[in-house]
């Protein structure tokens, strides 16, 4: 590990964990996330995680909305939030000498969030119109929505944004008791990339945030039991028939995690030399979209294959897709293949820390999993001693057709 990709750590008192990574440059990227998401909420309760990430910018005791919205924006910065099944996250990128300035709008927008009633009904609205858009586009409904399938009867199948009704009768005690039994410092990560020392980070964090206080209710997160994988056929009146293939997968910890990660990359990550694409697109001209991503939870994790295609292709893709990976399963890559897959998953990953803030993100998570985390050096050293022998190992373990589950938006 280089000095340049040193990645400090610290524990302010009231439990708030600190990371950091200097790195030269005038903008500077900071990220508070909270481990608390949709699957921390009960069954009545769902959406509410992530209706309190847009309320958490609509008022506090020292700021009103245009205040909090403007505060960053005033001076070039760029602020922004998200919730996931296990996570909410604010983050914002600036340049560096607001780095102060941030943290003290997240100190404020975390810990003293009023929710104000009539920000908390126009923000209702929001929601709403968020979930109807979802609804109308099958090719990002149907990710949820085979989660659904696959976690059946569990948290981690339910939707982020919650259902109409739920939303449109919450009212301002669900959302702080929510907030309350879930927004504690000890399940805070507050992390900064940027040109600033540890020790002048650590002081500007423990001035913000050290004084915070929050009790935080125990996890409330069921363990998962595997179900039987599940075949389900939906009509719908789209011209498009969309396919979402895949089953689980290892969780955030794995030690078999990075191979996956590279499987993954070989057969519909985000290159056009894909094995999915180059099959099933360039040669065949089946499906215009066609990718595949791995998603690693806290105590699982899954794999999903997407594409789009024309109703009467829909049989000889998804009988292509198993041709795949079987493929993965049963032929090991040669060196060449396998030297190219690694520097091609290398090159992308650097890339995608370009610009700081997808390293923050990644960095951040991180830090709820892993007591030392791990930089991008350490990361490609372990990539490098992957074996083929290894990959078919997780292939088999992972790809094999009968633990597959398979959701169909079938078009007209």
């Amino acid at each position: 590990m280089t000095d340049g990709y040193l990645i400090s750590q610290h524990i302010l008192r009231n439990g708030i964990k600190l990371l950091h990574r200097r790195r030269a440059g005038e903008v500077s990227h900071l990220a508070l996330m909270v481990n608390a998401g949709m699957r921390d909420e009960n069954a009545d309760e769902n959406g509410l995680a992530h209706f309190i990430e847009h309320l958490v910018f609509k008022g506090t005791k020292r700021r009103k909305a245009y205040h909090i919205l403007s505060c960053l924006e005033n001076v070039g910065g760029d602020l922004n939030a998200y919730t996931t099944k296990e996570e909410t996250c604010i983050h914002a990128s600036f340049l560096k000498e607001h780095l102060g300035k941030a943290m003290d709008l997240f100190a404020d927008v975390v810990f003293n969030s009023t929710f104000p009633e009539n920000e908390m009904e126009k923000e209702k609205e929001v929601i709403l119109d968020e979930i109807n858009s979802y609804r109308d586009t099958p090719s990002d409904e149907i990710f949820d929505e085979f989660e659904n399938l696959l976690y059946r009867g569990h948290q981690l199948g339910r939707n982020i944004l919650g259902t109409i009704d739920l939303v449109s009768n919450y009212t301002r005690d669900d959302i702080v008791r929510f907030h309350k039994s879930h927004y504690a410092p000890d399940r805070m990560i507050l992390a900064c990339i940027g040109d600033i020392s540890f020790e002048d980070f650590k002081r500007m964090a423990e001035k913000h945030f050290a004084d915070c206080r929050g009790d935080a209710a125990p996890f409330n997160r069921i363990p998962f039991v595997t179900p039987p994988s599940k075949i389900q056929v939906e009509e719908r009146t789209s011209h498009l028939t969309h396919v979402v293939i895949g089953g689980l997968a290892y969780p955030y910890n794995d030690s078999r995690k990075l191979k996956m990660i590279l499987l993954n990359n070989i057969l519909g990550g985000p290159g056009m030399n894909t094995r999915l694409n180059l099959n099933i697109r360039e040669r065949y001209g089946f499906a215009y979209t066609i990718e595949s991503q791995y998603n690693a939870y806290s105590d699982t994790g899954n794999y999903t294959i997407y594409m789009g295609v024309d109703p009467h292709s829909q049989e000889k893709s998804i009988e292509l897709v198993f041709k795949e990976l079987n493929k993965l399963m049963t032929q090991k890559l040669g060196t060449l293949q396998l030297s190219n897959a690694k520097r091609q998953l290398v090159g992308q990953a650097a890339l995608s820390n370009e610009s700081g803030m997808n390293e923050l993100l990644g960095m951040t998570r991180a830090g709820f999993f892993e007591e030392h985390i791990e930089t991008l050096p350490e990361t490609i050293a372990k990539l490098d001693s992957i074996t083929a022998e290894e990959l078919i190992e997780v292939a088999n373990e992972v790809f094999e057709r009968d633990k597959a589950s398979l959701l169909i938006y079938k078009g007209q």
